[in-house]
């Protein structure tokens, strides 16, 4: 198993003169920003998304030429072979400075995690390095339309015929899946063995023969959600992650990477409190009460300094979190608790957001369009409790696996999941 900056010297640069040579660099290669890169711009036209995603992928060459991508990911995978140390202290400086973190989120973590924990030597080789240069973009596809939060019930088939394997199926809600190369797909490769048991983890190319890709329109506009379905897709087994079904080992770490990748050392994000667990952050409430007419409203002000210091103890929960999963004194199960607490403070930012922008949240012209948006993002902020895993489902794990409390009956123990009484599989 790979670990974090395994293969790291004794000579290590030592903190101090990294953060000399990070500043520097980003000072004159990066762009200064107001707002944090995290901003999606909710209805960017497609070809105005694509521009966007060439434009970062660009900016992640320029980090991977500099040393900079990866800074803890082992030196033969293209990384740096540094500390998490040294990750922290460039977050710091990166703050204020643009760099694509769209491209980030969801490749490096949990994807290229996932392939540095559990891939073959080759596989790593191969993806890892061009992962963290921007030629690669990996999506997951672990949803599926009639499975709900229920991971471990995925009904994606992968069957094999020699040296391939061949999947018929589908997943949903792949965040921005369409402008992406790869996706990490969970499978069902064995129906005559309990639900956990009998699962595969595969490397999809998006753009491969069977693969149907359809956009998502939420109700609000956006449209980076993504559905595919899988035809007799043929993939090869050197494609597959992991042991034939022991493909829940595998979604286990996915994601304890899915629910922690506000602190994950992998990604880069600026280091102002909280990580990035909500991008809405103070300088941006700033900003809207300002432009609300609200700056001086001493409630105002109050719900701002509400949310710098959920913010704080975000940021102070997650690294203590980490740190106790990367000690053992806790085990992964407790990055539930950043999920967590990230889906309860992005929805009352989202609350706080709208209450600023008052009226023009509610009615506005094209002048108050960004003071609009708050209201739209007020109507869907309780999708972020749900996507990347439900809060219930955060709650849950942590009184059963962090606490210790009684597990819940599950009326699917020690039978094959083909017996398993279930729902109809959604159709196209």
């Amino acid at each position: 198993m790979t670990t974090v900056a395994d293969d790291a010297h004794p000579e290590l640069e030592d903190v101090a003169s990294f953060r000399a040579r990070a500043q520097a660099w980003i000072r004159e290669n990066l762009k200064p920003v107001d707002q944090h890169p995290g901003e999606v711009a909710e209805f960017r036209t497609d070809q105005a998304e694509l521009a966007e995603v060439a434009r970062q992928r660009a900016v992640q060459r320029l980090l991977f030429d500099a040393g900079f991508a990866g800074i803890v990911v082992p030196r033969k995978y293209g990384g740096a072979g540094l500390t998490p140390a040294h990750a922290r202290v460039f977050n710091e400086e990166i703050v204020g400075y643009d760099y694509p973190y769209m491209i980030q989120v969801a490749n490096f973590s949990p994807s290229m995690a996932v392939i540095l924990e559990f891939g073959t030597e080759e596989q790593k080789l191969q993806h890892v390095p061009a992962i963290l240069s921007g030629d690669e973009l990996f999506a997951t596809f672990l949803s599926e339309p009639s499975g709900g939060s229920d991971a471990a019930g995925a009904r994606t088939t992968a069957v094999r015929d020699g040296d391939e394997w061949v999947l018929n199926g589908s997943k949903i809600w792949s965040s921005f899946a369409w402008w992406r190369d790869w996706g990490l797909c969970l499978t069902r490769t064995n129906w005559d063995v309990e639900k956990h048991r009998g699962l595969t983890v595969f490397m999809v190319p998006i753009r491969w023969p069977g693969v149907e890709l359809h956009r998502i329109e939420m109700a609000n506009g956006p449209g980076h959600f993504c559905q595919e379905f899988f035809t007799d897709v043929h993939i090869p087994d050197a494609n597959r992650i992991g042991a034939v079904d022991g493909g829940w080992s595998v979604g286990v770490r996915w994601m304890f990477y899915e629910r922690s990748r506000e602190s994950s050392p992998y990604i880069t994000w600026w280091a102002t409190g909280g990580g990035m667990a909500g991008m809405l952050g103070q300088g941006d409430l700033v900003r809207l009460a300002r432009r609300s007419g609200r700056i001086h409203d001493p409630m105002a002000r109050d719900l701002i300094g509400e949310v710098r210091a959920d913010a704080l103890v975000a940021e102070q929960t997650a690294t203590r979190i980490v740190q106790g999963i990367r000690t053992g004194d806790l085990n992964d199960q407790a990055a539930a608790l950043i999920r967590l607490q990230r889906g309860v403070n992005s929805t009352r930012q989202a609350s706080v957001a709208f209450e600023l922008a008052a009226g023009a949240a509610v009615t506005w012209d094209e002048a108050d369009e960004i003071l609009g948006q708050q209201g739209l993002e007020f109507l869907t902020r309780q999708s972020s409790q749900i996507g990347g895993g439900t809060t219930e489902m955060a709650r849950n794990v942590i009184s059963e696996r962090v606490l210790g409390m009684p597990r819940e009956r599950a009326g699917d123990k020690d039978i094959a999941y083909r017996d398993v009484p279930k729902g109809p599989a959604a159709g196209r």
